[in-house]
């Protein structure tokens, strides 16, 4: 089963990055252009966000159920002191939840502002956060304290 979750985790970082790409672009475009918030807009945001969560509930069920790195891992003594013992132990999963909070908070701030231009920036804000957050913790090997994981698993 830890390879199942593994391997969905690892594909759907790619849902993530493509959705919250597109909902950046379009909130950006909308903002700057004065455009009118639409159901794009909206279908984009929540594509984001749903991703996000799907993420995180993955991510959750690796951390706390099956995988040997998760709190497994931060029970070893001296955990604290690997850097990727402690990536994945503490920084990865604390940096994503709140990636995924930033993301919830700009959706849901997007949806209740009370004109569409302000609309575009509250979702352009929070979704660049965001996503900024997500990349710094994905696992691409940037030095000794992000371990390289394959981009696409088997």
């Amino acid at each position: 089963m830890y390879q199942i979750v593994l391997v969905l985790h690892s594909w759907s970082r790619w849902l993530v990055l493509i959705f919250g790409m597109i909902a950046i672009f379009r909130a950006f475009s909308g903002w700057q252009g004065r455009k009118p918030f639409v159901g794009a807009d909206n279908g984009m945001g929540a594509s984001f966000v749903g991703s996000m969560h799907l993420q995180l509930l993955l991510g959750l069920l690796l951390y706390f159920v099956y995988s040997p790195v998760g709190l497994q891992g931060m029970k070893v003594a001296g955990a604290m002191k690997d850097p990727i013992a402690r990536f994945w132990g503490v920084e990865h999963i604390s940096i994503m939840v709140l990636a995924v909070v930033a993301a919830q908070v700009g959706r849901t701030l997007s949806k209740k502002a009370p004109e569409a231009v302000l609309k575009h920036k509250k979702a352009f804000i929070w979704f660049t956060v965001s996503l900024i957050l997500v990349l710094l913790m994905i696992p691409w090997g940037l030095g000794n304290w992000n371990p390289a994981r394959p981009l696409f698993r088997f």
